[in-house]
């Protein structure tokens, strides 16, 4: 497919007849219906990240494709919402293969970045630099059937969560979940919590930048069919006590923004609010929990299985390929080697969390 044969628009510009075909096109895929793959959050970035494009492929009579992505400076161009999405490619008809170098010298962009990339996305996975695990959480047989899982596996993890959700309630007063919460003091709670949690570890905060909290904002507010911001809070009495805001489509939860009030940490309340949210998710017909790419021991007692995603970069030849190279490359490269060894990934781990206690006033 030749380079005249794609329009860029800003998001906000396709129309509802284009929006529908997106819609049609990722239904007919194999691939689990991620909220992040679908118009509506291509539209929510627009909004908040005015570099963000979607480059439509048309093959006879209508669009046969859609690639979201941003440009950056220097025509680097990046996933659509890289950084917080956790799931990304393009959008394609069956038997459409455009020529990636093509499709970027259409998009004006010399390299297209991507750390989230969706299994299944053949005409960008042979460029990936590493294969990364994200991990999910199965109930499309039902809760019962999950929590049958968990207790044949770690049956010594799901007796202590359930305890410590009833001591909760003795202490703080009766547990209560809400799947769908409206309420925009609970928003702003796990946003306050997420931030200290990121400090508290000496990770980037995520909610210090402008239009990620603004993003979440009109997510909070979007209610499409297959793209619902989802804000679910676990109560001890009145007060809450844990919370997550995510993503979810007919049948697909992603897992996003989890965290808990520290004064309740000897609960465990988010281990206790992600078993909730995975029973709520299957009453509503959901049948898969993404977690996310990163491991995590909670993760890790959770899950009951794992996908693949993919990190890397699509790149045409000319300078700006060199410039992507430069500026990622040896970071990757730094990162990859720490997480091969065990033993220096905790010796990381633990420095970042004393700096993060020494940058505290």
């Amino acid at each position: 497919m030749s380079s005249g044969r794609v329009r860029v628009l800003r998001p906000e510009e396709l129309g509802e007849g284009e929006r529908e075909r997106w819609r049609e096109l990722r239904a007919a895929t194999d691939a689990p219906r991620s909220p992040f793959m679908e118009p509506e959050f291509a539209v929510a970035v627009g909004r908040v990240r005015p570099r963000a494009r979607v480059a439509v492929l048309h093959q006879g009579a209508g669009p046969a494709g859609f690639l979201p992505y941003e440009r950056g400076p220097l025509g680097r161009g990046r996933a659509i919402g890289l950084g917080v999405s956790d799931c990304q490619g393009a959008v394609l008809a069956p038997g459409v293969t455009p020529d990636p170098a093509e499709l970027l010298r259409a998009c004006s962009v010399s390299s297209l970045a991507f750390d989230n990339l969706e299994a299944g996305q053949e005409l960008f996975v042979p460029y990936a630099a590493e294969e990364h695990a994200t991990y999910v959480i199965d109930v499309e047989k039902g809760y019962e059937t999950y929590e049958s899982v968990l207790r044949a596996r770690s049956p010594k993890f799901l007796r202590t969560t359930l305890a410590k959700e009833r001591r909760l309630g003795r202490r703080a007063g009766p547990v209560r979940f809400v799947f769908d919460e409206r309420e925009p003091a609970a928003l702003r709670a796990l946003m306050e919590w997420k931030s200290a949690q990121y400090r508290r570890t000496g990770r980037r905060d995520r909610f210090a930048q402008e239009w990620i909290v603004r993003l979440v904002g009109r997510l909070a507010e979007t209610r499409a069919a297959q793209c619902t911001g989802t804000l679910s809070v676990l109560y001890a009495g009145d007060r809450p006590v844990a919370a997550h805001f995510g993503l979810r489509s007919a049948t697909v939860l992603a897992c996003w923004f989890p965290a808990y009030d520290p004064e309740f940490a000897k609960y465990s309340p988010g281990l206790v609010l992600h078993l909730r949210m995975a029973e709520a998710a299957a009453g509503e017909g959901i049948g898969l929990l993404d977690m996310g790419r990163g491991p995590a021991a909670y993760k890790d007692s959770l899950k009951t299985g794992e996908l693949a995603v993919y990190e890397g970069a699509v790149t045409r030849p000319g300078v700006g390929a060199a410039l992507h190279w430069m500026g990622r490359e040896p970071a990757r490269r730094a990162h990859r080697f720490v997480r091969a060894r065990p033993r220096v990934a905790s010796l990381a781990s633990r420095a970042l969390k004393g700096a993060a206690r020494l940058r505290r006033p």
